[in-house]
């Protein structure tokens, strides 16, 4: 291993830790020795990478520090190509050109022996042969999502006539056939699922909801795996 490259590995595991990591741990997770660790976190330091520690406590990595994103392995490079074919087969246009504006950022910096990496991908992802089309304009689903604010649906589900709801949307889920509008929904008073192709009409409302997004989704999640562990079907629109 380079040394440029266990510096960025190192970076990189600093980060995924929230919390002071010792340098036993680090040296254990690199399958390096704690003296290099310790040499390594110097040098990163000398450079003005903001870490946090000493010897014998732990190392912490400050918020907000980022590095130029040209020095992927090729397994991340893999899955980046990978992730970037299967939004661009599933997901709406401007998500789709999102993918290609990311993708294309991505190789514009990293070293020339790395680019066919992305444009000539291993890894092939299968396009699906029919996916539902979305009845209204997804970009109106993801803004209420990213801005926590309420949303007056049309909705059409598998057993009842169209109702209309106000949800609190906090996650779009997407499957290969279908999507899912997952949120509060507010006549029913618990979560619910609205497939993205039965959503006859949204509008954004100027209404913030009152919790988080993160307090919504941690919630959801707890209750889907009660849900399952029950072997329940989960709560779908249209009860």
């Amino acid at each position: 291993m380079s040394r440029v490259v266990r510096l960025f590995d190192l970076i990189q595991a600093l980060r995924r830790h929230r919390r002071a990591v010792t340098a036993l741990a680090l040296a254990n997770e690199l399958g390096v020795s704690k003296r290099t660790v310790h040499r390594d976190i110097e040098t990163l330091t000398a450079l003005g990478a903001p870490i946090e520690g000493e010897a014998g406590v732990g190392y912490l990595l400050r918020s907000g520090f980022l590095l130029p994103p040209m020095m992927f392995s090729e397994d991340e490079l893999e899955a980046l190509a990978l992730g970037g074919q299967w939004v661009k087969q599933r997901a709406d246009p401007d998500l789709v050109d999102a993918a290609e504006n990311a993708l294309a950022k991505i190789g514009a910096v990293l070293p020339e022996a790395l680019v066919a990496n992305l444009a000539n991908p291993a890894l092939v992802s299968a396009p699906m042969l029919e996916t539902a089309a979305d009845a209204v304009d997804p970009r109106v689903l993801r803004a209420a999502i990213r801005r926590g604010r309420k949303l007056r649906i049309g909705y059409s589900g598998d057993r009842g006539p169209r109702s209309e709801r106000i949800i609190w949307p906090f996650a779009l889920v997407y499957f290969d056939a279908v999507r899912i509008l997952a949120g509060w929904c507010e006549l029913r008073e618990d979560f619910r699922h609205f497939r993205t192709d039965r959503i006859s009409s949204a509008t954004e409302l100027d209404e913030r909801y009152p919790k988080s997004r993160r307090q919504l989704f941690e919630s959801w999640r707890a209750q889907e795996i009660v849900a399952r562990r029950r072997k329940v079907t989960p709560a779908v629109a249209g009860n």
